[in-house]
């Protein structure tokens, strides 16, 4: 008897289970229960009707979506227009296209008409800020080519100006539904003050990283040497800056680093002069020396016939008459300036070699004077003379005493 009073009470609680989803689903619908009826049939029809209705207003809407793309594309040609404006024209009908669908259901479902009125003008705002987002990168492209900046600071500008236009729709559309923007903002500015605490050295690289793209001190492919660290920039972020060396090693520094230290940008000229040492010995002809050195410099391809190359006499030193050998190249050559610099000091020295020029090298030779020449004189004293003259002065000390 208890089991079957336990099997008919869980009967009915899935019942009122039952009873309570059906309830719901009529009121979901639109439905009303003030009668304590549910007119499941009345409300059928009109959920049909309603339904009716909507394919109707979508079926005109897209009517009219296609009418107005197929006016585009026959006049396309006859008002100019080209292919990136055609297809923002494409996506600005499809973005109208789609909220007038929405909009027309949304009237057939009994919303309210404050929230109606409220989505048209959000999709206003987000339809305008749509057009201004993918019409800023063509804006930015045309004010940098005018300005002459490079392609690190348009994609900056860009991703800022996406930012702000993304953080802009979004305020306008929120506001359309009755948020407020004001406290939020605010909010917003609170946040952003304690997480610029927390992050001084990244805000700091950025802002550095925002300087170096606007000055242009240098750009990547330039050829530089920030403290110590030579090669070439392969990346100007908003973070760090990266150098590649020539042993193929990346080298990422700081922005802020890179704003407080001394860069040497060597490739923003259209040459570059660099030098090297070389040392004769006295005995050789200077000019000899000199028209070898110039002949090495004219057979090589690296270095240019204009300006000059020139070799001088630097310095008469201790071992030898040392020459400085300056010389100018291209920009693409620097990469291999060590590998130039050292074919330059082997081919002058086998030009040397050819031409009987000596190389000295730090060395000491000894001249000792012959006798016959340079006799050395001794008058060494005897020994007993010394021993006497000893003798005398204890005695004398002796009287004395």
């Amino acid at each position: 008897m208890d089991k079957i009073m336990a099997i008919a009470s869980i009967t009915e609680f899935f019942q009122e289970i039952a009873r309570d989803l059906h309830t719901s689903l009529f009121l979901a619908i639109g439905g009303s229960i003030e009668e304590g009826t549910l007119d499941w049939s009345s409300k059928s029809v009109e959920l049909v009707s309603t339904g009716i209705k909507i394919l109707i207003l979508l079926a005109i809407s897209g009517f009219m979506y296609w009418l107005a793309i197929y006016i585009l594309k026959k006049s396309k040609a006859r008002i100019r227009l080209n292919e990136r404006r055609a297809k923002i024209a494409r996506s600005i009908l499809r973005y109208i296209w789609a909220v007038t669908s929405v909009i027309a259901i949304m009237s057939q479902l009994n919303f309210e008409p404050d929230t109606i009125k409220a989505t048209a003008k959000a999709s206003t705002w987000a339809g305008i800020y749509y057009v201004l987002w993918t019409s800023s990168g063509q804006i930015v492209h045309k004010i940098l080519q005018h300005y002459g900046l490079n392609a690190s600071i348009e994609q900056l500008l860009k991703n800022i100006l996406s930012v702000l236009l993304l953080v802009l729709g979004l305020a306008s559309v929120m506001a359309q539904f009755g948020f407020d923007i004001v406290s939020l903002v605010a909010g917003l500015g609170i946040a952003g003050l304690a997480v610029g605490f927390a992050a001084q050295s990244t805000l700091a690289n950025f802002i550095a990283g925002i300087t170096i793209l606007l000055e242009q001190s240098f750009q990547v492919g330039d050829w530089v040497n920030i403290n110590d660290n030579e090669g070439r920039v392969v990346v100007i972020a908003l973070r760090t800056t990266h150098v590649l060396t020539r042993d193929n090693i990346t080298v990422i520094i700081p922005n802020s680093n890179v704003a407080s230290s001394v860069v040497t940008n060597l490739t923003s000229k259209n040459f570059i002069r660099f030098d090297i040492q070389m040392r004769i010995a006295f005995e050789d002809d200077i000019d000899k020396a000199r028209d070898e050195i110039l002949q090495v410099l004219s057979d090589s391809e690296a270095v240019l016939n204009r300006p000059e190359s020139s070799a001088t006499v630097a310095e008469i030193g201790e071992y030898g008459v040392y020459f400085i050998v300056r010389f100018w190249v291209k920009p693409a050559a620097v990469a291999r300036m060590p590998k130039i610099k050292e074919d330059l000091r082997e081919n002058i020295k086998r030009a040397f070699d050819a031409a009987d020029i000596s190389t000295p090298y730090p060395h000491m030779r000894l001249l000792m004077p012959r006798e016959d020449v340079y006799p050395i004189v001794t008058k060494p004293k005897p020994l007993a003379t010394t021993a006497q003259t000893v003798s005398e002065s204890l005695a004398l000390n002796k009287d004395q005493h």
